[in-house]
């Protein structure tokens, strides 16, 4: 399970950046600059990269048996600015101490 964690932090991490990316970089140069070309290449790199952590957070969620509501707050954590680090570290935590107390499900 160590994997799935280490696998999830890092997208995590990487869409959390893309999305900072576009909402505070691309969309400004393209709505107030008139420049398409930032948001047209960061968008399809953030969305790419956020169907990969669905299945990431999904392979997570699934290995540590967390209920529903665990798994929605992941995928949200894709979408608004700011909330994939926080979440990250959460779900991080939480993943690591089921793992400390259930060894077997390394």
């Amino acid at each position: 399970m160590e994997a799935a964690i280490n696998r999830y932090r890092i997208l995590a991490v990487t869409v959390g950046v893309m999305l900072l990316l576009l909402v505070f970089v691309g969309m400004p140069i393209r709505y107030i600059g008139g420049n398409a070309t930032p948001s047209g290449i960061i968008s399809p790199i953030h969305g790419t990269l956020y169907i990969v952590y669905l299945a990431f957070a999904f392979d997570l969620y699934r290995r540590a048996g967390w209920p529903l509501k665990q798994f929605v707050i992941m995928v949200s954590a894709g979408l608004v600015p700011f909330l994939a680090f926080f979440v990250e570290r959460k779900i991080v935590r939480d993943a690591r101490a089921a793992l400390a107390a259930d060894p077997a499900r390394a």
